[in-house]
């Protein structure tokens, strides 16, 4: 029997399914109602922040005080209202790519007994284990490294920032580059792969393609553009999954993590509608700081859709190996 889901997809799920459109638009709905809580907290804190921004620029006007205690004053606040929302969002990315993987390790199999029931297995399996060994080595690659990086890359930001050292900028700078360096190398290699072998055959409409190249670059922080270039190969997956295992199906997949995703997202564009905000009369630590929690919230809607898109993939490729 297939795995149990875990609990907020059952949640989201349409009691029947009517069709793709309708059973997306109430999953998003639904989605979109979950996310009212974490709405409001997100726009507390970034209110504060301007808050916190107008009072430091006040201060700075005066030259009784030094502005190198202004400027750490102002950080140790400003990292005080973002690192509680911060590691809790980090901690669900994680969760979440956890259950995605976890989930997709069960299920997949289970889609192949099934098909391998009602006709023979006659391709190798070759095809999709490459595609499957990617799943674990980019799952692998973001609990083992990438999340503890997101970490160290929040300390050694609000250290580079407060203190307005040189050397710590450049460690800063490093780690951001190592993060998306190992993320895109990863995709690379399996969009790389998939071209290759063809494990996934097929043709989508044009305007649909370019529809869907245009949101995920637009929707997927870092790794946006890498993605989309697969964007045949999603919709052709979609449609095969669609074939396969029902539009409840691919509903069930979305499930799986749009709640997470749109939480992280939100954050991601809250906090970047801020530092634009800041930017008008803010100081350039202070508002850089905002700027770098920001882009850890990237890293985190990045990793999220990237592991989303791989289960998807990744469940046609152990289709495809049953012909």
């Amino acid at each position: 029997s297939a795995p149990a889901p875990p609990e907020h997809v059952e949640q989201l799920m349409p009691a029947q399914s009517k069709s793709f459109g309708q059973d997306l638009l109430y999953i998003i709905k639904q989605a979109l109602i979950a996310l009212r809580p974490s709405l409001s907290e997100a726009v507390t804190t970034c209110v504060s922040l301007v808050a916190v921004i107008i009072f430091i620029s006040i201060l700075n006007g005066f030259d009784s005080i030094s502005k190198r205690t202004v400027m750490l004053v102002g950080t140790i606040f400003i990292s005080i209202l973002l690192i509680r929302s911060s590691k809790s969002l980090i901690q669900l990315g994680a969760q979440t790519v956890s259950q995605i993987s976890e989930y997709g390790r069960m299920f997949l199999p289970v889609i192949t007994a099934a098909l391998a029931a009602e006709g023979g297995v006659t391709s190798s399996a070759a095809l999709y284990a490459g595609t499957i060994a990617f799943d674990m080595l980019l799952t692998t690659l973001i609990s083992k490294l990438i999340v503890p990086l997101v970490y160290i890359f929040l300390v050694t930001c609000i250290a580079s920032r407060g203190l307005k050292d040189d050397m710590l900028s450049k460690v800063r700078d490093f780690i951001k580059w190592l993060i998306t360096w190992s993320m895109k190398v990863t995709l690379y290699i399996f969009t790389g792969y998939i071209s290759i072998t063809g494990v996934i055959s097929g043709t989508a409409d044009a305007t649909a393609v370019k529809a869907a190249k245009l949101a995920i670059t637009g929707s997927v922080p870092v790794v946006g553009s890498i993605v989309s270039d697969a964007s045949e190969t999603i919709l052709v997956s979609a449609g095969i999954m669609k074939n396969s295992v029902g539009v409840y199906g691919v509903a069930a997949i979305i499930a799986l993590w749009i709640v997470p995703f749109l939480k992280i997202g939100m954050q991601y564009i809250m906090l970047k509608i801020t530092t634009a905000v800041c930017s008008i009369f803010g100081t350039k630590e202070t508002v850089g700081l905002i700027s770098d929690f920001s882009e850890s919230m990237g890293f985190l809607v990045g990793m999220t859709g990237t592991v989303s898109v791989m289960l998807l993939i990744s469940t046609v490729c152990f289709m495809k190996g049953i012909s």
